[in-house]
């Protein structure tokens, strides 16, 4: 199967999960976002870990990992988001040691604050990234969905999501997915993305 390289776009403030972020990879050779919903510790795990201006006064836990594994000589070689399963992805740390290659399950938001640290790639697979992954083509004329989001933000000019999403017919919500990704909101659009598949599979 073929992989695809991701990088860090960014992390922003989930204004539909409380205490959650979203972080955002954006396909390395392309123009598809993958947005993956995580933790308020998470993402400050990630952010500390792009920040390299920032010391923590003592080693977080990823820190202490990467200690460990220079200290032992453990080559931490790439990540990868190998499985997305009712909205949750799933991601291996491939491993170096003694020449023995080795793949380590791992959450895919401590798999992303090791690869920051260890400078190391992260992949997903192209199966993957066409069915989770969005790319920002515009909306044409005929995709209303003045119906569909009921309101705005004046002050963030962002959409506003109704309150009946899950009684929405799969067409509007496909429609209100392309809008939502037309204007870079990624958190909202992984919300409708999951919503689509858990309705595809009943």
């Amino acid at each position: 199967m073929k992989l695809v390289e991701l990088k860090i776009k960014g992390i922003s403030y989930s204004e539909t999960h409380s205490g959650a972020y979203a972080l955002i990879l954006s396909e390395v050779n392309g123009n598809r976002k993958l947005p993956i919903i995580i933790g308020g510790y998470e993402a400050q795990a990630i952010a500390i870990g792009l920040e390299k201006e920032i010391k923590p006064s003592r080693p977080l836990t990823h820190d202490l990992f990467e200690e460990f594994a220079n200290t032992f000589e453990i080559k931490i070689q790439k990540v990868i988001i190998h499985k997305l399963v009712d909205g949750v992805f799933f991601s291996n740390l491939i491993c170096e040691s003694n020449h023995n290659e080795n793949s380590l399950d791992a959450r895919t938001s401590d798999a992303i604050a090791l690869a920051v640290r260890f400078k190391i790639p992260v992949f997903t697979y192209e199966s993957i990234l066409k069915i989770a992954g969005f790319s920002s083509k515009k909306i044409t004329k005929t995709d209303d969905c003045d119906d569909i989001i009921i309101n705005t933000d004046k002050n963030s000019k962002k959409n506003i999501l109704p309150n009946n999403l899950e009684n929405l017919s799969m067409p509007k919500l496909k429609i209100l997915l392309k809008k939502l990704v037309t204007s870079e909101e990624y958190e909202k659009a992984a919300r409708i993305r999951d919503l689509i598949s858990k309705k595809s599979h009943k």
